[in-house]
Parts: structure tokens; sequence; C-alpha cells
């Protein structure tokens, strides 16, 4: 892979408040048009990684390029060619949502004509043609969030970073987030997306990076690191607690218990003849299965595989 084909490459970045390390040296390549999940739980680095890479604060050291440049030495060139979406939002709650977007068409320069033209054509992308009018104040948090999303892409963005941008919303506008972020891939926008929602990294992310302590500890697709918990899992779950552990014993390798939920689980190698071979042995000993299912590990369980810590 060329650096032409990179919009993000991050080499050994530190960051120190104090006695606080905030980055151990950070290593991270983005590829172009691709989402990179940033995963890790509170203060292992993830937003000062953002706030670097966004030209918001300089690394103590180490080397970080955005869409080709050099962030510490043209970061007004960076700034062009980059969207930030932060925690929190950035609109005007008493403006409509057509000013919001011509306001910060002005702030870019646009000029009075083009900014009311790219506002249009933000609100018909993301679904808000019909409330262009309507106060920010009266939008649901997906409509204000899909609007913020909008207003940073005024300048149209090589490069979108997003920080934890569904943190508080509900299932619905968490999906509108998640589809207004899909249709900007689509056109060939390169993001990069920190998170501690472990399904949100599953459904975007082309790449995860998890990182703790400051450093990434953990890189590769979804089922990559899936696999690093130790492939598939049969997971068994019974209809009487007093059977749980006879069940347990029935099962191979490393096996573990949930008497709460009545289930057993343990990891596989191949998936249809650890299901025929489970479903004979409980038979054999009688006992009985409400439900039997393979599936692979969730995120989740990457996520405290490699951290030790729950995730969100």
């Amino acid at each position: 892979m060329s650096d032409r084909d990179l919009a993000i490459v991050a080499d050994g970045l530190r960051k120190r408040y104090g006695d606080k390390q905030a980055l151990d040296g950070l290593d991270l390549t983005v590829r172009a048009g691709t989402v990179q999940g940033i995963l890790g739980p509170n203060g292992a680095g993830k937003t000062t990684a953002v706030r670097i890479m966004s030209t918001l604060l300089r690394p103590d050291e180490g080397r970080i390029e955005v869409a080709g440049l050099d962030v510490r030495t043209r970061a007004d060139e960076v700034r062009s060619r980059i969207g930030l979406l932060g925690q929190n939002a950035a609109v005007d709650e008493e403006l409509g949502g057509r000013q919001n977007l011509e306001m910060f068409g002005r702030l870019h320069h646009l000029g009075a004509r083009r900014a009311g033209a790219r506002a249009d054509e933000l609100l018909a992308r993301f679904g808000l043609a019909d409330t262009g009018a309507k106060p920010v104040r009266q939008y649901s948090g997906g409509m204000r969030r899909r609007l913020d999303l909008a207003a940073s892409l005024i300048a149209r963005p090589q490069v979108l970073f997003l920080d934890e941008p569904t943190t508080g919303l509900d299932p619905r506008g968490r999906t509108e987030v998640w589809n207004a972020v899909r249709s900007l891939v689509d056109g060939g926008t390169t993001v990069l997306l920190t998170t501690q929602y472990l399904e949100e990294a599953d459904q975007l992310a082309d790449r995860i990076a998890v990182i703790d302590h400051g450093k990434v500890i953990a890189e590769g697709t979804a089922d990559e690191l899936k696999a690093r918990t130790g492939g598939d899992r049969v997971d068994v779950v019974l209809r009487d607690t007093a059977q749980v552990a006879r069940a347990a014993a029935l099962l191979p390798g490393e096996v573990r218990v949930d008497e709460d939920r009545r289930m057993v689980s343990a990891s596989v190698t191949d998936r249809m003849a650890a299901l025929t071979e489970t479903v004979r042995a409980l038979e054999a000993a009688g006992i009985e299965a409400e439900d039997i299912a393979v599936r692979r590990p969730t995120l989740d369980e990457v996520f405290m595989h490699l951290t030790g810590e729950e995730a969100a």
C-alpha cells in the first residue's frame, strides 16, 4: 500500500497531561475511502488522538499526516480538507436547520449563494429538507445529529472525524446516523470513528483499532478481532439450572458457565461438527436443552479479552 492510498498516518504519537500519559506511542494507518473504528474504554486516549489528528492539539512527540499533509507543519491546509463531529452538538438550537448550514457555509467563505445551495443539497442528502425552516430545538436527537453531520460536510472534506457521534441517542437515532455515515463512505469520504458502542464499530467499521492506555493493542477487521478470542463458540441454554454442571462437563475445551441464564458455552473449531456432537452428548446424558446455537464471539467479548474491562 502506497502513502497515496492512506488518508491518515500516525507514527509514535505521545501526549501527556501533567502526570497522565494520554497517548503512549500510538501508531495507526487508515486507508482512504474506508471507515476506521477506534474502540477503547474511557480515558484510553481516543478523544486525544482525534484532537491531534484534527489539528486541535499538538502532540508532544510523533508524526501525523492527514490527507497527505503534515499536521504539525501544515495545519491550515489540513483544516481545509477535514470535517469534525464532536460529542456535543455544534449547531444553534434557535436557528432553523437551513440557517445553521448557511451560517457554516459563510464561515467557510462560500458566499451567500453557494452557502444556500450547499445547505439545500445537504438537507436533502440527510433527509432534512422538509424541516429546514424548523428551529433545531424542535428536532429529535437523531435529526440534530444528522444536522451536525451535515454541518461538518459543508466544505466537502476528504477526511471526517466522528468522536462518539451517537452518544445519548436512542436506537432509532443511532440507526439514522449510521445510515448517514454509510452514504458518506459510498461517496468516497474517509471516516475515523471513535466509539464505546461495540455494535456501532461492528456495523460501520472496515477495520477496528482497540486502544488502551494510549496505544493500539489490537487491530483488524471485526472478524479478525473476534477470532483472537478463540474462534466460534457453542452456547447451550438448559431447561433446568440443576443440570448446568453436568452439561458443562460434556463440552470440550474451556467452558464458561452462566448459572443465572442457565447457559454453558465453549470454544469450538468445527461449527457443524461441534453442534452435532453437543446435541448427541446432551441427549445421551438425558439433559434437556432449551436452545443450542453456534456463534462467532461478540465484540463485547473481544473488548473484555483485550482490555480486561466491561464494554459500554
